[in-house]
């Protein structure tokens, strides 16, 4: 069985995808969708494919379209999400899936409704590094005391991950902020019973907060800090640091050392080492095998029922 998928959104995240989906047998990319049209063509005729769209109906009116893989702007996700779901297609959104609950939870019932994979990009649960985590608090050899974690990029213009220009505003708190939240509930095995926010000044021209910290707590009893800042001048990303009670980890995307920065080989804990390329296969295995898939969009809903939680306090 081949599943064809579209992907909507052709620039830096959707680019990962598209080189992703060529290590895996079974799914092809059959159309593209972009904001602009050459642009998105010259993409296209980079990776071998045919159609090529500025209008998301179009793929999804297509028969030949299967699947749908949506790496476009934040405040567009829900909505497309819930377009390629009525359209009977099967849908992958790159995170975050909303950047409003209700538009989260119009997703989930719609993915409920159709009984359509639905699936959220929520890639650090694929990482290699958190998955080496995850089996050794699952096996019991490792109890998760804190996160520390911080996430930081130069932003000041906005610029995506290729320092080019977005015609959309980047959020910390509903992007960047919902990796670690969803993560910290899946590596305690815990939902979250309680947390706090501050932020700094709003940019006058972005109209956002540049700088943010996040205090969690699981009913674990385990806690994580986060900091998370648009103004850091020095490298970029986001660095998890695991303080248990049999060891000290830092993951920093696919790549795991201990708390002494020795290196842990994480080369064996899956087919690939690279999360979004897992994260695509899960995708796809889960449309092939006809069953929900790891981060899925009921699965990760609670995440953004804290990010609400979080949005409301900062605006009291």
């Amino acid at each position: 069985m081949t599943i064809n998928v579209a992907l909507a959104g052709a620039g830096a995240f959707g680019i990962k995808h598209l080189d992703a989906i060529a290590q895996i047998d079974g799914a092809r990319v059959v159309s593209v969708v972009g904001r602009t049209l050459e642009p998105t063509r010259d993409v296209a005729e980079r990776y071998g494919i045919d159609h090529v769209t500025t209008d998301l109906a179009e793929s999804l009116a297509r028969d030949d379209v299967d699947a749908v893989v949506l790496a476009t702007p934040t405040q567009l996700h829900a909505e497309q999400a819930t377009a390629c779901l009525e359209a009977g297609k099967h849908v992958e959104v790159e995170i975050p899936l909303c950047d409003s609950l209700a538009d989260g939870r119009r997703v989930a019932e719609t993915q409920e409704r159709t009984g359509l994979v639905a699936m959220v990009g929520h890639t650090r649960r694929f990482n290699p590094s958190h998955q080496w985590i995850h089996r050794r608090v699952s096996d019991g050899e490792f109890a998760i005391q804190q996160m520390d974690v911080q996430t930081y990029f130069f932003r000041r213009t906005n610029t995506n991950a290729l320092g080019q220009p977005r015609s959309w505003t980047d959020h910390l708190l509903w992007h960047h902020a919902a990796h670690t939240v969803d993560l910290f509930a899946y590596q305690t095995q815990s939902p979250i019973v309680d947390a706090h926010a501050m932020q700094g000044p709003i940019h006058p021209e972005l109209g956002i907060a540049m700088d943010m910290s996040i205090q969690l707590r699981a009913e674990t009893g385990a806690i994580c800090t986060l900091s998370l800042s648009f103004n850091n001048d020095g490298p970029f990303g986001t660095f998890f640091r695991y303080i248990g009670d049999t060891g000290t980890y830092v993951a920093r995307y696919d790549d795991l050392v201990d708390g002494r920065d020795e290196p842990i080989d994480v080369s064996g804990v899956d087919v690939s080492t690279n999360g979004i390329e897992l994260q695509d296969r899960e995708f796809f295995a889960a449309i092939t095998e006809g069953r929900e898939p790891n981060s899925s969009v009921a699965q990760v809903l609670p995440c953004y029922e804290v990010l609400d939680r979080l949005e409301r306090q900062l605006a009291g």
